[in-house]
């Protein structure tokens, strides 16, 4: 299969994850990592000890002149707009990671207008969360409802308006603290939106979508669970991430979406 030629844009926990788990597999290849122009020599110097990272080039933009085959965005939500959409414009296909930034308004059709004005194709990943192919197939039908419920130790909600709805340090029980829309979830709570943006685009949209989120001093986990209801009938999924082993506050499947969705393009059999 043809070797990929892959623009990472973004080098935190998920990338540098993506990057080592990719490292060994000669079909994709990482030629460029793009981050912020202060964080440049940095990246540099962590590459520097790396026999396989000899030919990466990092830099804070993507040149106009050899364009890589794909760009990966895994770098938050302010991504999209600096380095998504000139690429799809200029033809080149995109995956994106921070599938939240969707919940602002006029971002989806910006990404179609990019990639149909570049004759190309932008990928949303599925992330932390499982069971999209089903949800979406379901949506052919037709969806009636979409449920989502977030439960989180208490203190995963720190730096978030939970705070100040409860005590986070000394909650003794589960305690709901919003229940809205998916897209005011992700106005509210932008670092916890990608679940929830995932099922909306997926299933009935961000505005139909309803989310529940909870602090659980009972649990130790992140816990993802939805629900359905359509034509197709009922279907409930949970899911219990574990985080990386490098930053607590993301999930592992999250990167492992990532690594799939790049080994599907090189693959002779893909499921």
């Amino acid at each position: 299969m043809t070797v990929e030629n892959i623009a990472l844009v973004g080098f935190g926990a998920i990338g540098r994850s993506v990057f080592d788990l990719i490292a060994d597999d000669s079909r994709l290849k990482i030629n460029r990592i793009v981050v912020p122009a202060e964080h440049v020599q940095q990246v540099k110097d962590n590459l520097s000890q790396r026999t396989d990272a000899a030919q990466v080039v990092v830099s804070d933009h993507i040149p106009d002149n050899g364009r890589p085959d794909l760009i990966v965005e895994c770098a938050g939500h302010s991504a999209i707009e600096t380095h998504v959409l000139p690429a799809l414009e200029a033809g080149t296909p995109c995956m994106v990671v921070s599938i939240g930034a969707l919940s602002e308004p006029g971002l989806p059709e910006k990404l179609e207008a990019a990639a149909q004005a570049g004759g190309t194709q932008v990928q949303l990943l599925s992330g932390a969360i499982g069971g999209i192919d089903a949800l979406a197939a379901a949506r052919v039908a037709g969806l009636d409802e979409v449920t989502y419920v977030g439960r989180k130790p208490p203190l995963g909600w720190l730096g978030t308006p939970a705070q100040e709805k409860l005590d986070l340090h000394n909650l003794k029980e589960k305690a709901l603290f919003f229940e809205g829309s998916a897209r005011d979830a992700a106005r509210l709570f932008p670092k916890n939106a990608n679940v929830a943006a995932t099922l909306s685009l997926a299933g009935v949209g961000l505005d139909k979508t309803t989310v529940k989120l909870y602090a659980d001093p009972t649990v130790s986990e992140n816990i993802h669970y939805y629900e359905a209801q359509g034509a197709f009938g009922f279907m409930g999924v949970t899911l219990k991430g574990k985080p990386l082993a490098s930053n607590p506050k993301t999930s592992a499947l999250t990167v492992y979406s990532v690594v799939r969705a790049l080994k599907n393009r090189v693959q002779p059999v893909v499921v």
